[in-house]
């Protein structure tokens, strides 16, 4: 998604990014109001999409910052076409703080509403939530009515929606954490089976919301599993300690060579003393194979801040710094910063596969079997 997105700078802290399709939004219905009532109308159709977009920006800082209360950071936040994605760096464990950060956001969008009411005298009337009408009311109406539907849209009780979380923390005071989560995630699911099916008789922008909320409910559901099982695991139970690295003097053409001689796609670079330098992954070193040629610095093209943690720490560690980082993986390190292994999405991808296998296994035999580990 990073790749497909530019950044509009930081604000209060966090970076925020609009992905380019929101330009083809745009310009849909910039083209689309021009064709019917000319350049006026168009231009007043631009900007009620970027107040609409304000808006959501608006609702995910009620996130990002209710997150900070807690002490959680956010990484950034992305606008998108179907709405805004904070990514925040992990969930609290606590289920009232959950609900608080899930319930921020369409907080937000009542206050946004209130103050177009309120200050501006927009009129809310319930028959302007329909398409046809909102096309026919000012500037103001519009935009309150707009925030009104974000909540109510918002407040679904499916997973991955702001209800979705709400309910999620609503069920751990009664369920742990991964039932909670897989039961909200479900109903979200069934959710995006209804929207997928309205928008084969109605709008086709529902099939791709659709298809964002099963797929974003089920990558929720993984997450969860993957942070119940790297809790009770060590870090050698998931660590690759077998791989090859590159050196501070090594070329692109190096890298070639052992990206064809092994199944790795990230090799990590590392100095003299055996201290982690960089990474380079497969699609950096053929990006730069292409554009300045085998004899390169890996140094020139390699990604830098890569995240290290030590070798006693626990799984769900190294599993929340990948994450939060970003970065391809997270380098192993003994008492003398030394890498002694590297843990990777895919890597941690088989740990589950291992575990969910482990896991029937045990229930089939009475829970009375040993772990394989």
């Amino acid at each position: 998604m990073m790749g497909w997105s530019i950044s509009l700078g930081r604000i209060a802290g966090t970076e925020v990014r609009i992905h380019l399709t929101f330009f083809l939004l745009l310009a849909w219905f910039g083209l689309v109001a021009g064709a019917q009532g000319g350049g006026g109308a168009a231009a007043s159709a631009i900007a009620f999409i970027l107040a609409i977009f304000a808006c959501v920006l608006a609702h995910e800082y009620g996130h990002v910052l209710m997150a900070r209360r807690f002490g959680i950071g956010t990484r950034d936040i992305i606008l998108l076409p179907i709405g805004g994605v904070a990514s925040i760096e992990r969930m609290p464990d606590n289920p009232t703080q959950e609900l608080l950060i899930a319930l921020a956001g369409p907080a937000v969008n009542v206050v946004i509403a209130l103050f177009l009411i309120l200050f501006f005298g927009a009129n809310i009337h319930p028959g302007n939530s329909d398409p046809a009408a909102l096309q026919n009311i000012d500037f103001v109406s519009r935009l309150a009515m707009i925030n009104i539907v974000l909540v109510v849209f918002n407040l679904l009780p499916a997973f991955p929606m702001d209800g979705g979380r709400a309910l999620k923390a609503l069920l751990s005071y009664k369920l742990d954490k991964v039932t909670a989560t897989r039961i909200a995630a479900r109903i979200g699911q069934a959710a995006a089976f209804g929207l997928g099916f309205l928008g084969l008789f109605g709008n086709p922008l529902l099939i791709f919301i659709a298809l964002f909320v099963f797929l974003a409910a089920s990558h929720e559901t993984y997450a969860v599993e993957l942070g119940e099982a790297t809790q009770k695991a060590n870090m050698r139970d998931a660590t690759i300690t077998s791989f090859s690295h590159l050196d501070t003097t090594s070329s692109v053409g190096d890298a070639v060579k052992a990206l064809l001689g092994t199944p790795q796609r990230e090799f990590p670079v590392t100095d003299g003393a055996g201290r982690l330098r960089g990474v380079l992954t497969r699609d950096g070193m053929i990006q730069a194979l292409a554009s300045s040629g085998p004899d390169t610095p890996v140094l020139d093209v390699m990604e830098r801040e890569i995240p290290t943690i030590g070798y006693r720490a626990p799984l769900s560690q190294a599993a929340e710094l990948l994450h939060s980082s970003g970065k391809p993986l997270v380098g192993v390190v003994d008492d003398g910063e030394r890498v002694v292994g590297i843990i990777t999405l895919e890597n941690l991808a088989e740990f589950m596969l291992v575990e969910r296998a482990s896991q029937g296994w045990r229930r089939s035999h009475g829970g009375d079997v040993r772990s394989i580990r």
